[in-house]
């Protein structure tokens, strides 16, 4: 069965170089595997990155994004399904609609925010989907400490910790994303 992996990452630029490359690297995993990539439909920094790696292996690709990105010219018009919504929040409800899993790469305030939202619904029982969070160089370090002082102080559950997943490497991020058992946790402690 083809799995379509919703990949949440940057789309700012400049960043560094070993980003894009890394979002590249998931791409082509995600065609490796003959799956399906949904993003947030940029052509920009990682986020074209993964789309454009992923439709060169073969892979599906669709793509969701406002139209106020469209007008302003960010929108990956090569996807294979470009999705256009009027709002960010609408966005997210097509991304979450048309994958199966969630895979967080590297990124900042919005990738944090899209994180978030799935890792909570799936949490609350909204989903059953996986929730990923790939970090191969510390870049979640900090985000992830906060988190377990969260848990330390009563306000997380060791069950909403243990429903997000944290690889190292492309490989085993792709795997949780296909529910593989035995799999590392977010550590509680």
């Amino acid at each position: 069965m083809a799995v379509r992996v919703c990949v949440y990452c940057a789309s700012v630029e400049p960043i560094a170089p070993h980003y894009p490359a890394l979002a590249a690297e998931v791409g082509r995993g995600i065609a490796a595997r003959g799956w399906e990539l949904v993003s947030g439909g940029g052509r920009r920094s990682m986020m074209g990155a993964v789309a454009g790696a992923a439709r060169a292996g073969g892979a599906r690709t669709t793509g969701v994004i406002p139209r106020s990105m469209v007008e302003r010219e960010w929108a990956d018009h090569e996807s294979d399904e470009l999705l256009v919504t009027e709002t960010m929040r609408e966005r997210k409800a097509l991304m979450e609609a048309h994958a199966d899993a969630f895979l967080a790469l590297p990124g900042g305030i919005g990738t944090c925010e899209e994180l978030f939202e799935v890792w909570t619904s799936g949490y609350l029982g909204l989903h059953d989907k996986p929730v990923v969070l790939l970090d191969p160089d510390g870049h979640w370090t900090g985000l992830l400490d906060w988190v377990r002082g969260l848990h330390e102080r009563g306000f997380v559950q060791a069950e909403a910790l243990a429903r997000l997943v944290v690889a190292t490497d492309v490989a085993a991020a792709l795997d949780a994303c296909a529910g593989s058992p035995g799999l590392v946790r977010a550590p509680t402690g």
